[in-house]
């Protein structure tokens, strides 16, 4: 049994409304440090906007993010995952979406949390250096000397 995506993800994140100003968007992924935010329209995941979906499809086309809604440029047709999904499968999502961070959603598509690359690395360091101690703590096989 591997390990499952509600065990890395983080859990109730931040997120935004369709109707939020992107200079707010950027504001909060400031000063929380994350570059991607989910979109809820009520408890239903509605979209994702990521910092990047700010400076190339709005800041590039010399749009002015102060008064612009974040339903304007975020991505709408969004890969999620299930917390109990295994981490090989959302990064096989990962990867074959080219996207780095999932949100995942229970069977009514509310937000429970978003996992990204980094939680899957940082989950499956754990998990092998738990595996390890595990084996250096076997007592070993045969006769006791």
């Amino acid at each position: 049994m591997g390990t499952k995506v509600s065990d890395v993800m983080t859990a109730r994140p931040r997120a935004v409304s369709p109707d939020t100003p992107l200079s707010q968007v950027a504001e909060l992924m400031e000063s929380e440090d994350i570059g991607a935010i989910p979109i809820l329209d009520g408890d239903q995941l509605a979209g994702m906007i990521t910092d990047r979906d700010i400076v190339i499809r709005a800041v590039a086309k010399g749009k002015d993010p102060r008064g612009m809604p974040a339903r304007e440029i975020s991505s709408r047709d969004v890969v999620t995952v299930r917390p109990d999904s295994n981490l090989s499968e959302a990064l096989e999502l990962m990867a074959g979406h080219q996207v780095r961070r999932l949100p995942v959603v229970d069977e009514d598509n509310r937000l429970l949390g978003v996992v990204s690359q980094a939680d899957i690395a940082l989950g499956a360091r754990e998990k092998a250096v738990g595996e390890m101690v595990e084996e250096i703590s076997k007592p070993p096989e045969g006769p006791r000397l």
